[in-house]
Protein backbone atom coordinates (compact mmCIF):
# COMPACT_ATOMS: atom_id res chain seq x y z
CA UNK A 1 0.00 0.00 0.00
CA UNK A 2 1.58 3.17 -1.16
CA UNK A 3 1.00 6.55 0.94
CA UNK A 4 -1.64 8.01 -0.96
CA UNK A 5 -3.92 4.40 -0.72
CA UNK A 6 -3.05 4.62 2.53
CA UNK A 7 -5.00 8.44 2.99
CA UNK A 8 -7.68 7.14 1.02
CA UNK A 9 -8.16 3.90 3.09
CA UNK A 10 -8.29 5.68 6.51
CA UNK A 11 -11.94 7.02 5.19
CA UNK A 12 -13.08 3.33 5.70
CA UNK A 13 -11.65 3.46 9.75
CA UNK A 14 -13.07 7.20 10.21
CA UNK A 15 -15.95 7.86 12.99
CA UNK A 16 -16.66 11.31 14.26
CA UNK A 17 -18.69 12.36 17.16
CA UNK A 18 -22.30 13.64 15.73
CA UNK A 19 -22.37 16.81 18.43
CA UNK A 20 -22.07 19.76 18.80
CA UNK A 21 -22.78 21.31 15.68
CA UNK A 22 -22.29 24.40 15.77
CA UNK A 23 -18.70 23.64 13.19
CA UNK A 24 -17.57 20.63 11.22
CA UNK A 25 -17.31 17.62 13.86
CA UNK A 26 -14.50 16.31 12.29
CA UNK A 27 -12.21 18.87 11.30
CA UNK A 28 -11.63 20.14 15.60
CA UNK A 29 -11.48 16.47 16.29
CA UNK A 30 -8.55 15.30 13.85
CA UNK A 31 -6.78 18.23 15.12
CA UNK A 32 -7.09 17.42 18.86
CA UNK A 33 -6.35 13.77 18.04
CA UNK A 34 -3.45 14.41 16.33
CA UNK A 35 -2.01 16.39 19.31
CA UNK A 36 -2.88 13.74 21.47
CA UNK A 37 -1.35 10.80 19.76
CA UNK A 38 1.83 13.28 19.51
CA UNK A 39 2.07 13.58 22.75
CA UNK A 40 1.87 9.67 22.93
CA UNK A 41 4.92 9.48 21.33
CA UNK A 42 6.48 12.28 23.69
CA UNK A 43 5.22 10.49 26.53
CA UNK A 44 6.76 6.84 25.25
CA UNK A 45 10.28 9.11 24.59
CA UNK A 46 10.29 10.62 27.92
CA UNK A 47 10.38 7.63 30.16
CA UNK A 48 12.97 6.23 28.08
CA UNK A 49 15.12 9.15 29.05
CA UNK A 50 13.79 9.02 33.09
CA UNK A 51 13.91 4.75 32.92
CA UNK A 52 17.08 4.24 30.63
CA UNK A 53 19.17 7.36 30.15
CA UNK A 54 17.40 7.56 26.85
CA UNK A 55 18.42 4.04 25.53
CA UNK A 56 16.03 2.23 23.65
CA UNK A 57 15.15 -1.12 23.05
CA UNK A 58 13.48 -3.24 19.92
CA UNK A 59 10.04 -3.00 22.47
CA UNK A 60 10.56 0.73 22.97
CA UNK A 61 10.89 0.63 19.39
CA UNK A 62 7.84 -0.84 18.86
CA UNK A 63 5.88 1.37 20.86
CA UNK A 64 6.93 4.99 19.45
CA UNK A 65 6.18 2.72 15.71
CA UNK A 66 2.87 2.17 16.87
CA UNK A 67 2.25 5.29 18.15
CA UNK A 68 3.67 7.33 15.12
CA UNK A 69 0.92 4.85 13.19
CA UNK A 70 -1.61 6.59 14.99
CA UNK A 71 0.13 10.26 14.43
CA UNK A 72 0.13 9.30 10.79
CA UNK A 73 -3.75 8.35 11.14
CA UNK A 74 -4.74 11.70 12.14
CA UNK A 75 -2.50 13.81 9.22
CA UNK A 76 -3.69 11.57 7.02
CA UNK A 77 -7.64 12.45 7.81
CA UNK A 78 -6.65 16.13 8.48
CA UNK A 79 -5.04 16.32 4.81
CA UNK A 80 -8.25 14.44 3.20
CA UNK A 81 -10.87 16.12 5.01
CA UNK A 82 -8.78 19.55 3.54
CA UNK A 83 -9.41 18.00 0.21
CA UNK A 84 -5.25 17.59 -0.55
CA UNK A 85 -3.27 14.22 -1.38
CA UNK A 86 0.01 13.33 0.59
CA UNK A 87 1.89 14.78 -2.29
CA UNK A 88 0.70 18.05 -2.08
CA UNK A 89 1.37 18.18 1.78
CA UNK A 90 5.04 17.14 1.03
CA UNK A 91 5.82 18.89 -1.96
CA UNK A 92 4.40 22.31 0.06
CA UNK A 93 6.95 21.06 2.99
CA UNK A 94 9.83 20.31 -0.01
CA UNK A 95 9.24 24.09 -1.41
CA UNK A 96 9.45 25.25 2.24
CA UNK A 97 12.29 23.67 3.38
CA UNK A 98 14.31 24.32 0.41
CA UNK A 99 13.75 27.58 0.50
CA UNK A 100 15.25 27.96 3.55
CA UNK A 101 18.45 25.78 3.12
CA UNK A 102 18.69 28.25 -0.34
CA UNK A 103 18.61 31.27 1.91
CA UNK A 104 20.52 29.73 4.39
CA UNK A 105 17.80 29.94 7.38
CA UNK A 106 17.35 26.94 7.96
CA UNK A 107 18.27 26.54 11.84
CA UNK A 108 16.47 28.98 13.61
CA UNK A 109 13.26 29.38 14.66
CA UNK A 110 9.53 31.59 13.58
CA UNK A 111 7.89 30.08 10.47
CA UNK A 112 8.53 33.05 7.86
CA UNK A 113 12.06 32.77 8.04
Amino acid sequence: MNIEEYRVWTRTTAKYPKEPVEFEPSFPYLIMGLAGEAGEVANKYKKIIRDKSGIMDHEDEVGIIDELGDVLWYIARIVDELGYGFEDLTGVNYQKLQSRIERGVIGGSGDNR
